[in-house]
This record gives C-alpha cells, structure tokens and sequence, in this order.
C-alpha cells in the first residue's frame, strides 16, 4: 500500500532526519510535500491531499493544532512529532492519537506507521482529531471527551460520565452513569494519568473512582469507599491517606 504524507516542521534537520527514516523503515510512505511552517502546510496539504502528515506541534507564529484548525473533516491521519510538551501531549493522548518524541524511537515510528496504515485502509473520518481539536479549543473550559478504544470502535465519552474504572489484567472497563460498561483495550495506569486532574483518584491498584460519585468513606476493612449506585471499592493501605486529602479538598 502506497501512502502519500507530508512533513510540517520548522527544523530542516528534523525534516531531513524523518525522511531518512521514513526512506529506512518504511518505504511504502512516499513524502510528496514538507513545509516548514503552518501557513506553509496548510497549503501543501489542501494542493496535494495526503493521506498521511508528520506534523511538528511547537513552531514559531502558529502551531501544529493550528494547522488542523484549517480542515474540517480531517480525512487525513495524523502522527505528530514533538519534543515534549505536557499539555499537547495530554491532550493527544486523550484522543488516542499518536505522537513521536524527538528523537525518534524507531520502534515507537514503526508502530504509530502501523496504526496509521490501518485507519488509512479504513478510510474513516478521523473523528479522533475532531476530538481533540474541541478539547484544545475548550482549553478545558468545557468538559472534554476522552477516546475509548474497544476491540470494534473508539467510543468518546464525557469524563463527568464515568463513575468508575476497574482494571482487568491489561485491559480497563469503564462504568458509566447511565449503567453501560466499556471494556478498553489499555492498561489502567493510562487513564489514571489522564483522568487525575478531572478529579478522579486511584484507591487501589485495580480501581480508578470519580470523586463526584463517592457517597461516604466507610471505615470497614481498612477503608472502603461507597458510591452513590452503593458500590464499595476498596482502598489500600499505601492509597488510604492520599484519598482521604483529596476527599478533603472535593468538599
């Protein structure tokens, strides 16, 4: 499968360093265009109509996200390179895209070609990259939606919805206020990163619980929480004094 992509970064280096990459690992990625800024790519991509960009997040005058701002749809994926950056990096992780930290791990590159190549083939509408561009564009003012991916679809869902997460070996299910249960194909860890500034907090090593379904701490077996649907999940001894502070502060 031949894949059409573009390069957007302000460094010609990093461009030249991702082409001799690209031309190593994965030849079936033809690069038909680069642009060294956003107004540049902007146009690059309406003329030639990618499949696939590389897009730097951090150049000067506008960003990366800025150059999405410019499509609607996105029918194009997208695998942004950066250096690290804790709020894009949030928010792309929200939306289940792919990033690449410079420098570029080439297990890492292989593996977001991989995925890329996959929606590519699908032919979707990225709905991902509409999901992220409405949290950056809330600036968190509103309540985000963060992407589920499950074994058949990515599902976005309000953060305020989920009342709980539960780990399952290296999956996560997710329980919902209107009582639908998601099983996710990613570790717990992942989302307790993303969820702790929603006020969510891990209890337990299996167990991710929003502070705004909490009903009372129950004292029995050490400390347990009680939630509003009359759940109880557990806390552990090393979590005990952190949930009881941040129950604290949610008063």
């Amino acid at each position: 499968m031949n894949i059409r992509s573009i390069i957007i970064d302000d460094e010609p280096n990093n461009i030249e360093n991702l082409r001799s990459i690209i031309n190593t690992y994965s030849p079936e990625v033809e690069i038909i265009a680069t642009a060294l800024n956003a107004a540049d790519g902007i146009n690059v991509i309406r003329t030639h109509q990618p499949d696939l960009i590389f897009l730097d997040i951090q150049m000067p005058g506008a960003s990366g996200f800025d150059v999405l701002k410019a499509f609607t749809p996105v029918n194009f994926e997208v695998i942004f390179i950066t250096a690290y950056d804790q709020y894009g990096i949030q928010a792309i992780k929200f939306s289940a895209l792919d990033y690449l930290l410079k420098p570029i791990d080439i297990t890492e590159f292989k593996l977001a070609i991989y995925k890329a190549t996959e929606k590519i083939s699908a032919r979707k509408q990225n709905h991902s990259i509409e999901n992220l561009l409405a949290y950056i564009k809330s600036g968190q003012r509103e309540i985000p939606k963060i992407a589920l991916p499950t074994l058949n679809e990515t599902m976005y869902v309000k953060v305020t919805d989920i009342i709980r997460c539960e780990a399952e070996n290296n999956y996560t299910t997710f329980y919902l206020q209107n009582g639908e249960r998601i099983l996710v194909c990613k570790t717990l860890k992942e989302f307790a990163d993303l969820l702790q500034p929603h006020q969510f907090i891990r209890t337990h090593q299996s167990h991710l619980v929003n502070l705004h379904f909490v009903k009372s701490y129950l004292k029995e077996d050490g400390g347990t929480l009680l939630l509003n649907d009359q759940t109880k999940i557990p806390i552990s001894r090393q979590k005990r004094d952190k949930v009881k502070q941040e129950l604290n502060k949610s008063l």
